[in-house]
């Protein structure tokens, strides 16, 4: 893997674990020489992840819608790109990435993570996407999707194909050797589909 994506809070939350989080996956991807792609801000989760890596001689990557970037300060290193709006800043960092890591956020966080999740349930790409569960905060999240297998909306093998971790480290060994398995693919669904 060369670069991964990681969706995360541009606030730092209520505790200070989840920075300690953030600063440690950053140090992860830069000992691995994974350059991060993020969504360029120096504030909050944000900015702690990409200063991290940063600080460790890592490749950085930050994209960032222009009414965004208007009102925040840049990170000093890296590179940045300056996109349109928030769809084409997802697609850019889609394009850009080998996989996709989630960290305590809000709605933005929340979103993002799912619209992954759901492209790779569809077959749209086969990047292994996966959650860094710091404290928990994941955990109802996680009996969501559990909820969704049980009453017939999930299978159980897309469930299985969203990783969960709780450290930096143990994480990226089980992105490293994700082996994606379409359980089904969106053309079996819809015959009439190409």
């Amino acid at each position: 893997m060369k670069s991964i994506c990681v969706f995360c809070g541009s606030s730092t939350g209520s505790k200070a674990e989840y920075t300690a989080a953030a600063v440690s996956l950053g140090a992860e991807l830069a000992q691995r020489k994974i350059r991060l792609v993020y969504g360029g801000g120096s504030v909050g989760l944000m900015g702690s992840l990409a200063q991290s890596v940063l600080d460790q001689g890592g490749q950085v990557l930050g994209i960032i819608p222009e009414a965004i970037h208007k009102k925040v300060a840049p990170l000093q290193g890296g590179q940045i790109i300056v996109v349109k709006d928030m769809h084409s800043r997802k697609m850019k960092m889609h394009e850009q990435s080998d996989g996709f890591i989630a960290l305590p956020g809000g709605i933005g966080t929340y979103e993002e993570l799912l619209e992954a999740y759901t492209w790779s349930q569809l077959g749209f790409h086969e990047k292994p996407v996966a959650i860094l569960n710091t404290l928990g905060y994941y955990n109802s999240l996680i009996e969501q999707i559990e909820h969704s297998v049980r009453e017939g909306f999930l299978k159980q093998g897309h469930k299985e194909s969203l990783l969960i971790e709780n450290d930096p480290q143990h994480l990226l060994e089980a992105m490293e050797s994700h082996e994606h398995q379409a359980v089904d693919k969106f053309t079996d669904r819809f015959p009439g589909g190409n």
